[in-house]
């Protein structure tokens, strides 16, 4: 198991404190991971853990404490592994709510998710949640500083720009396989993904709207 599950397995127990007072171990989790506005405990804080979890793991996070931003980081996955991170939606898929944890396993039948994570019956505990209600599985990488490419690539293009290109939506889940430096067929297919799902110029061209684009991803 991941240097991610075992720093979440020490914390578990962790609990918010009833009333006025505020737990200091929730606190900490905000602060050390930078959420200087987090002054309570009742704030829904899943993604809080996650992001300091992530960080003493020197794995990818989001910096936001909203529970569905982690679907923006880490690579899709289908056959997750235990301490990959799981998403998923509160009162509606199309709701802005959500929750995200530790992938556990899976219950025998396979419709209960069982899940490791902060703010769970107020606590870091591990509970089961509906497999119905997940948005997606994520396996992260370990953090890094991405160099963007610089604009315009396209189909035929090679180098090193291009290496960087095919990191970055290898990154961001966008899959093109091992970066060889060659713009070709895949690359392009996964570019005009990208630019679909965030409703920009579909053309496979990676120029500045497209560069503007990934900075304000890894800006989110």
């Amino acid at each position: 198991m991941t240097d991610l599950f075992k720093i979440a397995v020490a914390e578990l127990g962790t609990k918010e404190v009833p009333g006025d007072a505020h737990s200091p171990e929730v606190l900490k989790y905000a602060q050390e991971a930078g959420f200087n506005s987090i002054t309570d405990d009742e704030t829904p804080w899943c993604s809080i853990f996650m992001n300091w979890c992530c960080m003493k793991a020197e794995l990818q996070r989001t910096n936001k404490a909203n529970a569905r931003s982690w679907l923006s980081v880490g690579r899709d996955t289908e056959d997750p592994s235990p301490g990959d991170v799981v998403v998923f939606w509160r009162d509606s898929p199309d709701s802005w709510k959500g929750h995200v944890g530790i992938f556990v396993g899976f219950s025998r039948s396979r419709t209960r998710v069982f899940t490791l994570g902060g703010n769970q019956k107020n606590m870091v505990s591990i509970q089961p949640y509906d497999a119905a209600k997940v948005l997606a599985f994520k396996s992260l990488s370990p953090e890094t500083n991405l160099d963007i490419p610089n604009p315009t690539l396209k189909v035929g293009s090679r180098g090193v720009e291009v290496i960087k290109l095919q990191h970055t939506l290898n990154e961001l889940g966008y899959p093109v396989g091992a970066a060889d430096g060659m713009f070709g067929p895949r690359t392009e297919k996964m570019l005009k993904k990208m630019q679909a799902k965030e409703q920009i110029t579909v053309d496979g061209i990676y120029g500045k709207q497209a560069q503007a684009l990934i900075e304000n991803i890894f800006q989110r």
